[in-house]
């Protein structure tokens, strides 16, 4: 342990801080969205530049993370985090004062930087900071700032930008930041740091890789995929980087003086491999379906933009619940069994919202979202509490690095597949509607002999159906993927003491 984790006062100011620099850095991926036409009209950009206020963020945040496990043991990790606190509280500020689309980015790109270490030292901070029996409620509370935060986002960001203007987008992180920043300084306990050699090859072919593949994923549906040069260089520098690191980090380790950039020993352990993709999966069906529901809601139900919010609110009740609960279960339940309990969930939600129509009130949105809030919520925290089990504390933060990294990855390639998929089958739905609709169908009769108006309304009428099934096959994909992860829980090993622990807990 790297912290005194008897101090229970101590403990409660220093999960308040951290938990606090975390919910304001994941809010941040999400609460731009709903902002970004107002910034357009502000900024003066155009309706394809406007997209790299999301994207520099989102590049920035996941080339640094990697680098978390490094900077911890070399500056220390309270250092670190008042560091990376500081700078992204400084960077929104300085967000909410852009004049321009250049000014935004680049302050965009600072704002990543620095905010990419805060969600792995918070994990770590958290698993260091509670014995083993509480680990599963720490992760609890962890987790729930995790999801509920992009859940949160586009609703407050709507609101401040209705009622205020954009900029509150940013300047909200103002109070918060300095309140955790105040909490880290007065209660956080510093560790040790270990020295350990940077490795500058392999952290520069990661981030190579993974600039390239998140430039990728955001600009692919927009530069039409395999038809623009753009995205064919992506691809060969992603490829060619993440297999140069790959080749490096097996070769590197036991040679003299050298220690590659991720500690092999991370990628040893079973329990924390299985878990790196099962939150892959997680990341995937999390944000892609926070994708998909906003427009879905405002473009086929003409839903404002607060009524949404309000709509899928009670996805994050679901979540909330199911995290307080959970935390106290996986003392006592075999953490793969709630896991498939939470993908079994997750799944139904996802098979009910193929049922989805355009002329449905509200009960089935709000009822699928209660449940996924649920599923999600009881696979999340035991997967972060046993993938972390079997690991030796000095490699958590690193852990919580990749972990977080994986994560996002997986959230961007379910954003970049799902809506390139809404696109493809809205335009195959229209076709295929289309075909019978032709002036030999005796039930055009009406519309056929009421000119181009009447041409025009059947068009947009098909055109909204055709994207409501696009809709329900993306929800059906999520819904495959999440069932065909259930076999990965076989790999997944119950840690030693485990079963012992949970006979105390249920005897208590």
């Amino acid at each position: 342990m790297t912290a005194d984790h008897h101090e229970t006062p101590r403990r409660g100011m220093v999960t308040v801080s951290i938990m606090l620099a975390t919910i304001m850095q994941v809010l941040d991926t999400t609460i731009a969205n709903v902002a970004l036409p107002n910034m357009q009209g502000s900024l003066g950009a155009a309706q394809d530049t406007i997209t790299w206020v999301l994207t520099s963020y989102i590049v920035a945040a996941a080339i640094a993370t990697p680098a978390t496990g490094w900077l911890a043991d070399r500056f220390g990790r309270k250092r670190l985090f008042l560091i990376s606190v500081a700078g992204f509280t400084g960077a929104s500020v300085l967000c909410g004062m852009a004049g321009s689309l250049t000014e935004m980015v680049g302050f965009r790109l600072v704002q990543g930087i620095f905010g990419a270490a805060l969600v792995p030292l918070s994990q770590s901070v958290l698993l260091d900071i509670n014995p083993k029996e509480r680990h599963g409620q720490a992760m609890a509370l962890w987790g729930a700032g995790i999801m509920v935060g992009p859940i949160a986002g586009p609703t407050l960001g709507g609101w401040l930008t209705d009622s205020f203007s954009w900029r509150w987008v940013f300047y909200i992180n103002l109070p918060v930041g300095i309140l955790a920043f105040v909490g880290m300084l007065l209660f956080l306990h510093e560790t040790k740091g270990r020295t350990r050699r940077f490795d500058l090859f392999g952290f520069a072919t990661l981030g190579l890789g993974v600039g390239a593949f998140q430039m990728l994923l955001d600009r692919g549906e927009q530069l039409d995929w395999f038809g623009s040069t753009e995205i064919w260089i992506e691809t060969a520098l992603a490829a060619c980087a993440f297999w140069v690191f790959a080749v490096h980090t097996a070769t590197a380790h036991g040679a003299t003086g050298k220690e590659p950039f991720v500690e092999p020993a991370l990628l040893k352990d079973r329990n924390f491999v299985t878990g790196l993709i099962l939150i892959f999966v997680i990341g995937i069906i999390l944000l892609a379906t926070m994708a998909l529901l906003p427009p879905m809601l405002q473009t086929l139900l003409g839903y404002p933009t607060v009524t949404t919010g309000l709509v899928l609110a009670p996805r994050g009740v679901g979540t909330m619940i199911s995290m307080l609960v959970v935390g106290r279960l996986v003392r006592k339940v075999d953490a793969r069994l709630l896991i498939l309990m939470g993908i079994l969930l997750t799944s139904w939600s996802l098979w009910s919202m193929t049922g989805f129509t355009i002329m449905m009130d509200r009960t089935p949105i709000i009822i699928s979202g209660v449940v996924q809030g649920l599923g999600l919520g009881l696979v999340f925290v035991p997967l972060s509490t046993i993938a972390f089990a079997t690991l030796a504390p000095h490699l958590r933060t690193d852990a919580a690095s990749l972990f977080s990294l994986v994560r996002n990855l997986g959230s961007s390639v379910g954003i970049s597949v799902v809506m390139t998929l809404l696109s493809q089958n809205t335009q195959v739905n229209h076709a295929v509607l289309s075909e019978h609709l032709t002036p030999f169908n005796p039930n055009m009769a009406g519309v056929s002999t009421g000119g181009a108006e009447a041409l025009a309304s059947l068009n947009a009428e098909v055109t909204r159906q055709a994207a409501m099934i696009a809709y329900l096959d993306d929800f059906k994909l999520m819904m495959y993927v999440a069932l065909l992860v259930i076999p990965m829980l076989l790999l997944l090993r119950r840690p030693r003491g485990a079963a012992r622990q949970a006979d105390a807990a249920v005897m208590e």
